[in-house]
C-alpha cells in the first residue's frame, strides 16, 4: 500500500550551518493498518512455521549450549562485516583463545564486543528484563565498549546530528530525527514493542520494530547492528523462539541492495507491506538454514564421535577431549587441558590421534602451545560468513 511519508520532515541547522531536512517518524503502528492479503499472509505462515520447526529441532542437539556458543559468534561476524569490519568466524575463535588472527586488530575486537552485547541482552530477556530504552542502551554500552567505537558515546543516545550516505547532513541520502526528538521517539516505540495501543503479531512487530529503530538511528555508531539484535531479543523475549537460534545478518547481508531500497521505500512511501514480505521470507530463509545447520552438525558429532571410539586403548581420553573441542573448537591444548581434566601429555597425545584421522587441524606450526581447530564445525558455520567484497 503506498501510504505517502511515514512521517514528517524537520529542517534542523546542522553544525556547519546548513539547512537540512530531518525526517521524524509517525508512531507505530501504520495508519492505515497493514493490508494482509493472501499472497502475504501465506508468507507470515510459512516463516512461523518455519520457527517452529527451527525450535522443535534443538532437542536433536547433545547440548544446545555448546552450538549457541559459536552460533551467536556467527551472528557476530555476519552482523559487523554488513558495517565493514573483515573477520572471519576462524579469526574471531583464534581471538578468542589468544591467538592473533589474520585481520586487524580493531576488526577482531568490534565482533568479540558484539557477543559481549548479544549475550548481555540476552541474559537480560530470560531474567525477564523488559525491551525498553534503557536495555537498548545497556546493549550499545556492551558493543562500543572497546574498539572503534568506543569515542562515539557507548550507552548513550546522540547528542548531534547524524546522517547516511554522503559526507556531510546537506548531501545526504537521509537525515534522521534530531538530536532532540530521540528520546520521544524511542518512548513510543517502546511503548508499540509492548502492545500499547494495541496489540501486535509478534512476527510484524518485530518486523517494524526493525525500521522504527534504524529511522530513529539514536546513537553515534551501532545502530545497524543494535537494530538486527534487537529483532533475535523480541523473538525470544516473546515466546516465539526458546533459544536465540534466528539472525538475519546472513540474509540482509545477501540481499543488502534490496534491504537498504524497502527502508527508503518504507520511509517515502509507506509501504510497509513490501517490507513486511521480505522480512518474513528472509526469516523463513534464515530458519530453513539454521535447521539444516543443526542437522548437519548432529550427523557431524555423532560420525565423529564413532571414529574417535575406533581409535583403541585411549579412545576414553580422546573423547574427553573431542567433547572440550564441540565446546570450543578453536583451543590451546593447555586449555583443553583443563576443561577435560586430562594431563597435557595425554592431551597432545589424544590430539595427534585425533590429527592422523583428520577430526583436528593444528593452526600455528610450532612446536610448543599450539592451537588445534575443529576444522569440519568451523566450516560448516562459517559457511556464508565470507568478508564483502
Amino acid at each position: 500500500m503506498q501510504r505517502g511519508p511515514t512521517g514528517i520532515y524537520r529542517v534542523v541547522s546542522s553544525l556547519g550551518g546548513e539547512q537540512v531536512r530531518a525526517f521524524l517518524p509517525d508512531a507505530l503502528p501504520p495508519k492505515p493498518p497493514l493490508e494482509i492479503g493472501e499472497d502475504l499472509r501465506e508468507v507470515l505462515d510459512d516463516s512461523l512455521l518455519s520457527l517452529g520447526r527451527l525450535d522443535s529441532v534443538t532437542s536433536l542437539l547433545p547440548d544446545t549450549r555448546l552450538f549457541l556458543y559459536t552460533y551467536v559468534r556467527k551472528e557476530a561476524v555476519l552482523s559487523s562485516q554488513i558495517e565493514g569490519t573483515q573477520s572471519t568466524l576462524s579469526d574471531l575463535l583464534q581471538f578468542e583463545a589468544d591467538s592473533t588472527p589474520g585481520v586487524p586488530i580493531d576488526d577482531v575486537t568490534e565482533v568479540s564486543s558484539y557477543v559481549d552485547a548479544l549475550e548481555h541482552g540476552l541474559s537480560r530477556v530470560r531474567a525477564g528484563f523488559p525491551i525498553s530504552s534503557r536495555l537498548i542502551r545497556e546493549l550499545h554500552a556492551h558493543l562500543l565498549a572497546t574498539g572503534r567505537g568506543a569515542d562515539k558515546l557507548p550507552g548513550e543516545f546522540r547528542r548531534s546530528q547524524n546522517w547516511i550516505g554522503g559526507s556531510r547532513p546537506g548531501n545526504a541520502l537521509f537525515v534522521p530525527p534530531p538530536p532532540e526528538e530521540v528520546g520521544a521517539a524511542l518512548a513510543q516505540l517502546e511503548q508499540f514493542i509492548h502492545d500499547i495501543p494495541q496489540r501486535t503479531p509478534v512476527l510484524i512487530k518485530a518486523a517494524l520494530a526493525h525500521v522504527q529503530f534504524e529511522t530513529i538511528h539514536p546513537f553515534l555508531d551501532g545502530n545497524g547492528r543494535i537494530g538486527r539484535l534487537l529483532v533475535t531479543l523480541l523473538l525470544c523475549g516473546q515466546g516465539v523462539l526458546s533459544e536465540p537460534l534466528l539472525y538475519l545478518s546472513l540474509y540482509l547481508k545477501q540481499h543488502r541492495d534490496e534491504y537498504y531500497a524497502l527502508l527508503t521505500t518504507v520511509r517515502r512511501d509507506g509501504d510497509w507491506e513490501a517490507w513486511v514480505a521480505f522480512f518474513a521470507r528472509g526469516v523463513q530463509e534464515t530458519a530453513t538454514g539454521a535447521v539444516t545447520t543443526v542437522q548437519q552438525l548432529v550427523h557431524l558429532f555423532q560420525e565423529d564421535r564413532e571414529r574417535v571410539q575406533a581409535l583403541g586403548r585411549g579412545a576414553g581420553s580422546a573423547l574427553r577431549v573431542f567433547d572440550a573441542l564441540r565446546e570450543r573448537p578453536v583451543s590451546r591444548a593447555s586449555a583443553i587441558a583443563q576443561r577435560s581434566g586430562l594431563s597435557l601429555p595425554t592431551v597432545n597425545s589424544a590430539l595427534e590421534s585425533m590429527q592422523r584421522i583428520g577430526l583436528v587441524r593444528e593452526e600455528t606450526g610450532k612446536k610448543r602451545d599450539r592451537l588445534f581447530s575443529y576444522a569440519e564445525y568451523i566450516r560448516i558455520l562459517s559457511e556464508g560468513t565470507e568478508p564483502l567484497a
